[in-house]
């Protein structure tokens, strides 16, 4: 009769010298290298919600860039011949009261709203971060940075930034330009208003990054402040102000649209898409397709916006992510 441990024995695989046991994670030879950027993208790619806005913003950006290429109409040329046209093949979304091409005003429009939305939000990100380190990380000055970003939290934002663009906009338009002086203007009174969650945000992160082992022992080292904050704070609270940078281009655009709307952006041969409902709300019955029209990009980049911050949000979360 056969002994069974001599058929186990004899079925189980030859051990080969040397050979230790590896660990069940242990990544196999040839399979690919799982790294964070890779599982924040895996997850952001199941938010369908998320990916259709990229798509809808990139194809805007695209129009707004490339379209001017291809259509080679300046878009303050002024043409009384071909006023208040509607859609035509030499002029896809009209002309204005002026005769203006629609189309060409409104890729011109796109460059300077997006512009805007992105310069304003870098501007408010790199003043909320810095506020919310600071707060966070330094004990003495968290109630001093706290209570100005409440008092700033309880200004009216609106009236603010009329104040600011009524007070500033001669001066700076002498020295730079009309164009230059109000952009500089609104992307600067934009920022300077919009900080304040992003620094209430990262303080909070921050907060609860001092009480964790590797900042303890980076202390325990003497570790100098600036190096602590560059080398182990700012790198892990990335996720908060990835997700507030796409939220504050929405507000910053929006912000813009509604001073245009006001008189109170840009010259009127600079078009924006605010400017643009300016211009077409007093014509709005006879004309619809002219507040629609910039009405529509404005909400699509918004909602996109707002829909990538959403699926970034979801992506970087470690509880999310590890599922």
């Amino acid at each position: 009769m056969t002994d069974p441990k001599l058929v186990e024995e004899a079925a189980a695989p030859a051990a080969v010298p040397g050979a230790e046991a590896l660990p069940p994670d242990a990544p196999v030879e040839g399979a690919p290298v799982r790294s964070q950027g890779r599982d924040v993208w895996r997850q952001f790619r199941s938010h369908r919600g998320a990916m259709l806005a990229l798509v809808i913003f990139a194809a805007i950006v695209l129009f707004v860039s490339l379209g001017p290429v291809l259509w080679r109409i300046d878009p303050t040329f002024v043409d009384y011949r071909a006023r208040n046209q509607g859609f035509t093949l030499a002029h896809p979304f009209g002309t204005d009261q002026l005769g203006r091409d629609l189309l060409a005003r409104m890729m011109a429009g796109g460059q300077v709203s997006i512009a805007v939305g992105l310069v304003a939000m870098a501007i408010a990100l790199s003043l909320g971060s810095l506020v919310g380190v600071l707060s966070g990380y330094f004990r003495r000055l968290d109630a001093p940075l706290m209570r100005l970003t409440e008092l700033f939290l309880a200004l009216p934002l609106l009236p603010l930034l009329l104040l600011m663009v009524t007070l500033f906009r001669e001066p700076l338009g002498k020295a730079l330009g009309p164009a230059g002086g109000t952009f500089l203007l609104i992307v600067c009174a934009i920022g300077a208003t919009s900080w304040m969650q992003t620094a209430r945000i990262v303080r909070g992160d921050v907060l609860g990054l001092k009480e964790r082992e590797f900042i303890l022992a980076a202390k325990s080292i003497g570790t100098p402040a600036p190096r602590m904050i560059l080398r182990h704070v700012l790198p892990n609270v990335v996720s908060p102000i990835m997700v507030a940078a796409t939220l504050g281009i929405a507000t910053a655009i929006i912000t813009e649209s509604a001073l245009s709307f006001l008189g109170l952006g840009f010259p009127p041969d600079f078009p924006t898409w605010g400017r643009l409902l300016f211009d077409a709300v007093d014509q709005m019955q006879m004309y619809p397709w002219r507040v629609i029209l910039p009405g529509a990009f404005i909400s699509l980049t918004v909602l996109s916006v707002n829909y990538i911050g959403d699926g970034l949000r979801d992506a970087m979360d470690p509880r999310i992510r590890g599922r």
